[in-house]
């Protein structure tokens, strides 16, 4: 009997387990090996019995330690078919600890072996063993310095043996590769190396070997193979290759692949080879010689490891030492050695002795690093080689291989080959090795085409990798979140290497069987070593530890977002910890993905909810990352994990938030990277300028901006552009069809690849700009760059500065720009060399420089002839030349016919001659075009409008008026005459009125300009005449102290749109919305002196202009007389629309002045002063009928002595709608005075009596007098930092009025005199109390001391005590009403208590009868139960809302409820109560038979106690409104509510959603549907329907004929659910909401169709559907329609027509939501054309969507024309903020911001 058995006391047990084991050795093997790495299979005794030698391995594993055994049991019954009778004695003797017995004798097995030999990550298999030596250390007595070959005996002998033992120990781990269950065959032969390149000059090949293993002619850039990584110049000193690579590059297999090659004898250079990692180094806290990392670490010599040592020191340039890991290493050395090269030290140490040449000089070292800062121990001659991981033609490569099975191989080729994304992954070979496992394990059970679709991000790889590896085809929740927890603690802690301890035996089992861990040997120091365990892949540990944060329910979702950051990638090691977590949220975005919910969910075991919740968490935080503004490396990382959630909103976030310039600077990109980048850009409706300076590129990373439309500048500088990197760039460049500048500069670019892209660069005819500096190119490669780029139309600059130019070539290059008919300027100076070309069609001539001459008044006129018959598109300068004023006659003639003219400039004081014409008129063309789109909207020109105007400016030529006629003359010829300026003249009132007389002589002018002419107030009145004479003449402006005075035409023509580019509108720009006849006339008068005389004299000017007339005046002070003399003036100026008095200031008498006017003028229609300062009048116009008035008189000093007369004069108007005397200084005094006035005055609608400095006593005073003001309805007072006093009138006597008080902080002595005041209101009235210092104490005293003869009060109290007195409290307040309380709402979150007292007080018989039943008042309960009793005998209404329902307050409603007869409405909503307060509750309220609403929704319940709630639902057969959303209504409980809801046949509104009843629920309540005939309303939004519960529901509501509200949104219920509500749509509904039903175009188009000509139809909601073009469309409208939804429905410009059509169709819409749709200028267009006609419409939401300034423009033309509506919302639409701010400025109702300004209509009623 084996002696371990007999211990254990299980024999046969351990029998049965043997026999098991033994019939598969292999798999037994494989075990023993992963979790003994250091044991030799091999020298095991081949010929012993197998049953032996299973007994010998097991006998291996059990002395290795309790937790190895547990977790190889647990391997067994995991992975191996045991037996049920066999699996559960295993697990329960020794699965979990207590059956392991502690005293055993180590066996040989247990000892550590002295080699340090790294286990195979999953892309190898198995951890591999290595050959058993003694121990010997080989550092505890110093090296004798000295020594003698002949003193030695065997030297090289022991060496010669110690090589051999290396090499064997190497071919032994590498020889034979063992297949792990589940792994296709070829899985460990897959290997494919990858791209390497050159990234530094200093380690150039050797010249010596290049012919052989590389090119001697090798620059920056040039890729390089494996054995190159070895051939350099440096023959003396330190050889040191540093490979950087991104994480999964494979860098550690490399550093394996080495190793085996040079166990096969291919590198046959070196004679010995170490290999490293610095993840196992760090675990070492001795320090060590180098002869003890080498043979106490690593290998141990059988004998002499000194002489051993002393051989490698003379043979260095044979030993390779390969480090891996390198910015992994925790103990950075100093650059500063203090110690000598013998002396024990760190490992990192030791790496910088060997990097420097102090220790081994002569050696190789080869170092593997992720980029970043790297310790400075490194040589600067250090040769630098990046890993870029795998091209297409090596992604296809490694699947051929991979796919031993030719079927199978070319099925996988094909999927990658149609799938773009799928190979942009695998460009990283560790993600490319995932993928092929999935695919392998895919393939088989999936049609062509459908594998790649379950694989889009690489988080979902590793999700499917780890799937598809589960035991038995499925995961153990459980072993997943133990492992994930293991692997966050490791990352938290900076431990990628565990011990087995660290990982529990059932995850250890769980970890091995999946092949997701991965083990070694691991030594601490000399002749310390353990068995160490790790994930096959940091990014494994990474995507492991994302999954437990995502699911374990320890982890609080609000702390995910700390884990979501972004690392800037310049990371610096240091002893504090790895940098471990750079790609942890990576997988956190990836597992926040939709796709991962369900594998989240079931990993959880928590549903889908849950499941969102943590999902939206990481969401958020990524949304807030995406609008910042990030640096390169961020906004890369920022890339990969937007990409990783597959959700086109945050993609598009992050794509417009982008800034329009993106640099990156010197850091490494990838294909993935650049891939990623694209993907985002893809979402971004704006161009963008991509820089890539100084920054490593991966050969064929351009490849992966192909297709990039956004793109518009593209640079890269960076030495390391070669050949290769060129013809990436070639096959991208013409897919990107926004591009228009390349650059290229820098790089080592040959005449081969210069040849690639210049092949490529005629396919981009876009390009307008070409850069190729500083290439090195030569002359040859330069002649054909330019013959072929100067052909592209549209290139405007080639630049091929400092590169190699000879003289012959640049004799070539000028003869080609002479020749070439489109090279405007060759520009050659020192290293420049540039090219300017211009169109072909730019062929006029540039005349110019004539100033200066002595050409006087002849020559200057002869000049203007000939420019005038010539095409010239600049200026023409006849400065300085003699010109007089008899001169300007002839150039005046001269130009008068010119067509181009823009503009004549002369000034004779400062000798300005200056011409300027513009473009020619077809060359105008473009421009007319694009104004000529908005001829829809804008006023058509008449046709005989030039194309452009022209401008003439004899400023300061001191002309006076005898000049006027001959000047007339001259310019009377000219048709496109239309801005004239004569300031800066000597023209005096007499030349203005002369110029009155000619000016219709003129033709239709523009502008007039007679600024500084000496004018008086004379002039002023003979050009206002002008109005009633020039129909071009709209607007007069005359400063007398600046002396500018200007005449101005109508500018909302469409020569001011024609005249600038398009959509960028002009500043002031006016729209054609208002017709000619509407535009009002505008006379401005400012700084002028407006005394009595003048002021009539003016007034009798102004009754003969044509109206509408504005009238703008502004004087320092207007005196009591001149403000008299101008108001009786008013009625005989019927024309008058506004009468503007700005900065004047006026008397403190003026008000009185003011308010006598609405009875002197019946057109007045608004009378506005403010300060005293600025008056504003507003008429009503003569067509218009008598309406209503309105007075404000703010801050305008009035005190209590005003208000009397004010009254009185105010009294006289008939119908004053608003008076506004706020920021006054009436006090309490003055308002008391007008409260008495208030009878007398005609208010219909508002008093505005804000910051008038009143008090307490105020508010008291308006409550007293409320009574006596019968057409009083509301008034609010708010004395806080507020300072509000607001009355509300109507026009008839109000039945009831509404009393506000806020902030009044009433003391105890108020509270009897507010009592007293409401006690004088004969008619029902509604108090509200806001924090007006109201304590339970003066509450009580206020409820009874109210008492009216007969009606209701209303009283609201809003203080913060309400929310913490608790339910009981409140209620014993109650209890001193003096009426009846019939209603009671208590809202503790609110702050708020409302109760509703009716008067007088009855008793109710059935009250009493119950009232004397508890006659016992022994305790203060019953006591208090009968009072309530008593004073809410008549109660009907009694809601509670989140309120804390203790136990006693539960049980008081038990004893109150059964006595509440007439109680109909019970709610309680969003509160707590525990199950013996639920049980009280159930009970009272079952005895509540009348009721007729019941809201239990949104309570913390939980399923018990919701259970017991549903007996209150028993006999309530007069039920109306139910509401239980947001509770758990699930199986049972479900069942028992539809029976109850069988007897509730009067029902008419069922709330209950959110309660993720399911298709099940849904199918029961379908059955009881039919029998709730008088059903109004139904809410089963948020349920977790699908279609099968959704048809069930269609059919069965088509039954309810009385439905008008049905809200079924937030389920999956698909077309066909769409397709059963249309077939049976209820006849009376008003309301139907299913936002986010997974509805498509055909389930919208159907539903559209049943719902045309529905004429009851109020609000309709089809949000967040994808409804493309199956918008709703309409034949007959729906005439109720209020409000639509259609946000986020995918609505893009082909659905605009039919789409405004149909609102159209819908009369009564006030609210379109548009919103998060893909809508551009053409829907903006169409909306804007319909809107005039739509004059109920208040609101139109357009937030983002596609459309630009244009648009936008467009709108606010349509919005000009529709005065009903309130706003447009066009927030995060693609239009400048410049455009934005004169956008809001034409058209405030247009709001861009984020924020809604507007309130929104709440949904259904």
């Amino acid at each position: 009997m084996d002696p371990v058995s007999l211990q254990l006391g299980t024999k046969n047990l351990w029998s049965l387990l043997v026999r098991l084991l033994s019939k598969d050795p292999q798999w037994l093997n494989a075990k023993v090996k992963f979790f003994l790495p250091k044991m030799d299979l091999s020298s095991r005794n081949k010929a012993e019995d197998a049953t032996q030698g299973v007994m010998l391995q097991l006998n291996r594993l059990h002395t290795q330690g309790q937790a190895t055994w547990q977790a190889f049991i647990h391997c067994v019954c995991m992975e191996l078919d045991v037996p049920l009778d066999l699996e559960v004695p295993l697990l329960s003797t020794w699965g979990h600890g207590d059956g392991f017995a502690s005293q055993l004798e180590t066996g040989e097995e247990s000892r550590p072996e002295s080699q340090l030999h790294h286990g195979e990550s999953w892309r190898c298999g198995a951890g591999r063993g290595g050959l058993k030596r003694p121990h010997q250390s080989c550092g505890s007595s110093p090296r004798p310095k000295q020594c003698r070959k002949q003193q030695l005996g065997g030297y090289e002998e022991l060496a010669k043996r110690y090589l051999q033992l290396l090499r064997s120990s190497a071919q032994q781990r590498y020889g034979s590769r063992t297949r792990r269950p589940g792994q296709p065959l070829a899985f460990h032969q897959a290997y494919i190396p990858p791209i390497l390149q050159w990234s530094r000059a200093t380690a150039p090949f050797s010249t010596q070997e290049g012919a052989i293993l590389g090119d001697p002619e090798a620059e920056d850039g040039t890729e390089a193979s494996i054995l190159d990584l070895f051939n350099t110049k440096a023959d003396k000193g330190p050889r040191v290759t540093v490979l950087l690579g991104k994480a999964g590059m494979g860098k550690t297999t490399l550093a394996h692949r080495l190793c085996q090659k040079w166990a096969d004898g291919q590198l046959d250079r070196f004679q010995a080879l170490f290999l490293f990692e610095f993840r196992q180094l760090n675990l070492i806290t001795e320090f060590l010689t180098l002869p003890q990392l080498l043979f106490d670490l690593y290998l141990s010599p059988e004998a002499g490891p000194d002489l051993v040592f002393q051989y490698l020191e003379e043979n260095a340039k044979g030993v390779l030492l390969i480090f891996d890991g390198l910015d992994q290493a925790l103990h950075p050395h100093s650059s500063k050695d203090t110690a000598g090269p013998e002396a024990p030290s760190p490992a990192l140490a030791l790496f910088s002795g060997l990097c420097k040449g102090t220790l081994l000089p002569g050696c190789w070292v080869l170092a593997t690093s992720r980029p970043g800062k790297l310790p400075d121990c490194l040589p600067t001659e250090a040769a630098m080689v990046h890993m870029w991981g795998f091209d297409r033609p090596r992604v296809e490569e490694y699947v051929g291989r991979f796919f031993s099975n030719q079927p199978w191989q070319e099925a996988a080729l094909a999927e990658l080959r149609e799938n773009r994304h799928l190979q942009s992954m695998c460009a990283v070979p560790a993600v490319c090795q995932v993928t092929c496992l999935c695919l392998y394990h895919l393939l088989p059970s999936s049609s062509p085409g459908q594998s790649a679709a379950l694989l889009p991000t690489v988080t979902q790889n590793y999700v499917q990798m780890v799937s598809t590896l589960g035991p038995r085809g499925h995961l153990l929740p459980e072993s997943l979140l133990g492992l994930s927890e293991v692997a966050l603690r490791g990352l938290e802690t900076g431990k990628v290497i565990f011990s087995v301890g660290d990982i529990p035996p059932p995850m250890m089992a769980f970890g091995a069987a999946l092949g997701l861990l991965t083990s070694f040997c691991i030594c601490t120091g000399p002749g310390h070593q353990e068995t160490g365990y790790a994930f096959t892949h940091l990014s494994l540990q990474e995507f492991f530890a994302a999954l437990h944060l995502m699911a374990s329910p320890e982890v609080d979702k609000n702390a995910l977002a700390h884990y979501v950051t972004l690392s800037s990638r310049w990371v610096l090691r240091t002893k504090a910890r790895l940098g471990l977590l750079d790609h942890l949220p990576t997988f956190l975005a990836g597992l926040a993905s939709r796709a991962c919910c369900p594998f989240l969910s079931h990993v959880a075991q928590r549903d889908e909810v849950w499941v969102g919740a943590r999902q939206a968490e990481v969401m958020q935080a990524l949304r807030k990352l995406a609008t910042r503004r990030l640096t390169g490396p961020k906004v890369v990382a920022l890339c990969h994990c937007v990409g990783e959630t597959q959700e086109p909103e945050l993609a598009s976030l992050m794509a417009q938030s982008l800034p329009c310039h993106l640099s990156f600077h010197n850091f490494p990109l990838t294909y993935a990277d650049l891939a990623s980048l694209n993907n985002i850009l893809g979402h971004r409706n704006a161009p963008i300028q991509l820089d890539f300076e100084g920054c490593p590129l991966e050969p064929h990373c351009p490849e992966a901006l192909a297709g990039c439309k956004q793109v518009e500048n593209l640079s890269f500088k960076s030495r390391k552009c070669g050949d290769a990197f060129a013809e990436a760039l070639s096959r991208s460049l013409p897919t990107m069809g926004s591009l228009k500048k390349l650059g290229l500069a820098g790089s080592k670019i040959t005449a081969q690849g210069i040849g690639r892209l210049v092949q490529a660069l005629p396919l981009c005819p876009q390009l307008e700009e070409v850069s190729f500096q500083d290439n090195q190119l030569k002359d040859g490669v330069l002649l054909n760059i330019v013959e072929v780029l100067l052909c592209l139309p549209r290139l405007q600059k080639l630049d091929l500065s400092r590169n190699s130019v000879s003289m012959s070539t640049l004799l070539c290059l000028t003869k080609v720009a002479i020749t070439s008919p489109a090279v405007r300027m060759l520009q050659v100076r020192e290293a420049d060399l540039i090219f300017l070309l211009s169109p072909p069609t730019e062929t006029a001539a540039e005349l110019q420089g004539l100033s200066g001459n002595q050409l006087d008044n002849e020559g200057c006129r002869l000049m203007a002839e000939a420019a005038a018959q010539l095409d010239i598109t600049r200026n023409l300068d006849l400065s300085d030349n003699g010109l007089s004023v008899d001169g300007v006659y002839g150039v005046l003639s001269a130009v008068s016919m010119c067509q181009t003219l823009a503009e004549l400039h002369i000034s004779l004081l400062h000798k300005t001659v200056v011409l300027t014409f513009a473009l020619k008129q077809e060359e105008q063309g473009g421009i007319q075009e694009r104004a000529a789109l908005h001829d829809g909207l804008m006023r058509q020109m008449p046709c005989e409008l030039p194309p452009h105007s022209t401008r003439i400016r004899l400023t300061h030529c001191g002309l006076q008026a005898k000049h006027l006629a001959q000047l007339c003359r001259a310019l009377g010829g000219s048709c496109r005459l239309s801005h004239l300026d004569f300031s800066g003249n000597a023209l005096g009132d007499e030349g203005a009125a002369q110029l009155a007389q000619l000016l219709p002589g003129l033709g239709t002018l523009q502008s007039l300009n007679l600024s500084e002419n000496g004018l008086s107030l004379d002039s002023v009145f003979i050009l206002t005449q002008c109005f009633s004479t020039l129909q071009w003449l709209f607007h007069l402006e005359v400063n007398s102290e600046s002396q500018h005075v200007v005449l101005r035409g109508d500018r909302r023509g469409r020569d001011q749109l024609a005249g600038g580019p398009l959509p960028e509108f002009p500043a002031g720009a006016q729209f054609s919305a208002f017709d000619q006849r509407c535009i009002p006339r505008s006379i401005c008068l400012r700084q002028c002196l407006l005394e009595p005389l003048s002021l009539t004299h003016l007034c009798e000017t102004l009754e003969k202009c044509p109206g509408p007339l504005e009238v703008k005046l502004s004087c320092e002070v207007l005196s009591d007389q001149s403000l008299e003399t101008l108001l009786n003036h008013l009625p005989r100026l019927p024309q008058l629309s506004l009468l503007q008095l700005s900065e004047t200031r006026l008397s403190p008498r003026s008000p009185l002045l003011l308010a006598d006017l609405f009875s002197l003028c019946p057109q007045v229609q608004k009378v506005d002063l403010r300060s005293l300062y600025h008056t504003t009048l507003h008429f009503r116009s003569s067509e218009e009928q008598k309406g209503e008035f309105c007075g404000r008189f703010m801050d305008c000093a009035l005190s209590r002595e005003h208000v009397e007369p004010l009254c009185w004069l105010l009294s006289k108007c008939e119908d004053l709608n608003q008076l506004d005397l706020s920021a006054n200084l009436l006090g309490d005094d003055g308002l008391q005075c007008l409260l008495e006035c208030l009878p007398q005055l005609p208010i219909s609608a508002s008093l505005d009596l804000s910051h008038n400095s009143i008090s307490v006593e105020g508010a008291l005073c308006l409550v007293k007098t409320l009574p006596s003001c019968p057409r009083v309805r509301e008034a609010s007072v708010n004395l806080g930092s507020e300072q509000s006093f607001w009355i509300h009138f109507s026009r008839q006597e109000e039945a009831g009025k509404t009393l506000r008080l806020s902030q009044c902080s009433f003391r105890p002595e108020h509270v009897p005199r507010l009592a007293t005041g409401l006690n004088q209101a004969l008619k029902p009235t509604a108090l509200t109390l806001t924090q007006c210092c109201l304590g339970l104490k003066q509450l009580t005293v206020l409820l009874s001391l109210v008492r009216w003869p007969v009606g209701l009060f209303n009283l609201r109290v809003e203080e913060p005590w309400v929310g913490k007195a608790g339910v009981l409290a409140l209620l014993e307040v109650c209890t001193q009403a003096s009426g009846n309380i019939t209603e009671i709402s208590i809202a503790e979150a609110q702050e708020q208590l409302c109760l509703q007292l009716e008067f007088p007080r009855q008793e109710n018989p059935e009250a009493v009868a119950l009232r004397l039943a508890h006659c016992d008042l022994g305790t203060h309960h019953n006591l208090l139960v009968w009072q309530l009793m008593e004073t809410c005998a008549r109660l009907r209404q009694l809601s509670l809302s989140q309120v804390n329902l203790c136990d006693t307050s539960s049980l008081l409603l038990q004893s109150l409820l059964p006595s509440l007869s007439e109680l109909k409405t019970f709610r309680l909503t969003c509160s707590c109560v525990r199950s013996e307060g639920l049980a009280h509750l159930t009970s009272g309220l079952s005895h509540c038979l009348h009721l007729e609403e019941l809201d239990l929704s949104n309570n913390q319940f939980g399923v018990e106690g919701t259970r017991v709630l549903m007996g209150v639902l028993e006999g309530k057969c007069w039920l109306k409104r139910l509401d239980l959303s947001h509770l758990p209504l699930g199986g049972s409980i479900l069942a028992v509510l539809t029976q109850r809801l069988r007897h509730m046949t009067l029902l008419q509104s069922l709330r209950l959603s959110h309660n993720q009843i399911g298709d099940t629920g849904a199918q029961l309540l379908a059955a009881v549907l039919p029998w709730l005939p008088e059903l109004r309303k139904i809410d089963l939004s948020g349920n977790g329907i699908g279609p099968a519960g959704g048809a069930r529901l269609a059919e069965s509501l088509a039954l309810c004929r009385h439905l008008e509200q049905l809200m079924l949104g937030c389920n999956a219920l698909g077309d066909a659910t769409a397709l059963g509500l249309a077939q049976g749509l209820p006849r009376h509904l008003r309301i139907l909401h299913l936002p986010s039903s997974r509805l498509g175009p055909e389930g919208a188009l159907s539903l559209s169709q049943a719902l045309d000509g529905c004429s009851y139809v109020e609000e309709v909601s089809l949000a967040e559907n994808s409804l493309a073009r199956g918008i709703p469309q309409f034949c007959q409208g729906l005439p109720l329609l209020r409000r639509i939804d259609l946000v986020s429905c995918d609505i893009d410009d082909h659905t605009a027509k039919p789409l405004t059509a149909s609102l159209l169709l819908c009369p009564a819409l006030e609210e379109i939501l548009l919103s998060w749709n893909v809508l551009g200028d053409e829907a903006a267009a169409e909306l804007a054309r319909v809107l005039p006609r739509m004059g109920r419409l208040k609101r139109m939401d357009l937030e983002k969507n596609r459309i630009t300034a244009c648009g936008a423009w467009l709108l606010a033309e349509g919005l000009a024309q529709g005065s009903g509506i309130q706003v447009i919302r066009l927030w995060n639409n693609p239009i400048p903020p410049d455009t934005v701010q004169r956008l809001q400025k034409q058209e405030p109702r247009l709001d861009f911001a984020f924020f809604d300004k507007q309130p929104k209509a709440p949904w259904g009623t």
